[in-house]
């Protein structure tokens, strides 16, 4: 039997071909089903409600789009599409593909990412926390509300676990929340969350 590689392909072909569609991403040339189910998405909205809420009542210039990718500039082949995020709208002016697409090349634009975790939750653990610290996006959050991930990351036994990686000197330091437990984020204060208050 031989091992044939997956076929891979640029940030232009993936733009052309999947661009529009939110079930992909693409991860150094390779192509990456994020695999959204209603959960998922119902997880999603609930999130990007409540720190919307929180933007409008602390009165921060900051939105957060329907639809995004981030292409990193020193990525030639990769286009990530966060389940949430969060962008400063005085940045937006130096963005250069903006105007034209939702797309993010410059990491100082994001205050906030958050990833949904579902079957391909190798990439929300490891790469997207690389790669998101190498952005300097100063908050990163994980959320697990299925307890998908490996043992390393969540513990034994697995359960729901909210993750907030907070970067400090260019590296997250992640504090981890239960099911139950008050979350306490550095870039929203006052924001009074909890994992239970957007379970599906």
């Amino acid at each position: 039997m031989t091992y044939s590689p997956p076929k891979l392909i640029t940030f232009e072909q993936f733009l052309a071909e999947y661009g529009d569609n939110t079930r992909y991403e693409l991860i150094d040339g390779e192509l990456r089903d994020i695999e959204p189910s209603g959960l998922h998405e119902e997880v999603s909205g609930n999130l990007a409600g409540r720190i919307y809420a929180e933007i409008l009542h602390s009165n921060l210039n900051w939105l957060i789009p329907k639809t995004c990718l981030i292409k990193p500039l020193a990525a030639e082949a990769t286009a990530l599409r966060p389940d949430v995020i969060v962008l400063d709208k005085i940045k937006l002016g130096y963005e250069p593909i903006w105007q034209k697409e939702p797309i993010i090349c410059n990491g100082n634009t994001i205050q906030l990412v958050a990833e949904v975790v579902s079957t391909n939750w190798q990439d929300d653990y490891a790469r997207k926390v690389e790669e998101y610290a190498f952005l300097e996006i100063p908050e990163y959050w994980i959320v697990d509300f299925r307890g998908l991930g490996g043992l390393q990351f969540i513990g034994n036994p697995k359960q729901p676990t909210f993750t907030i990686c907070q970067l400090v000197k260019g590296v997250y330091q992640q504090e981890q929340y239960r099911l139950g437990d008050a979350i306490y984020s550095h870039l929203f204060p006052n924001l009074q969350l909890k994992l239970d208050d957007i379970m599906p």
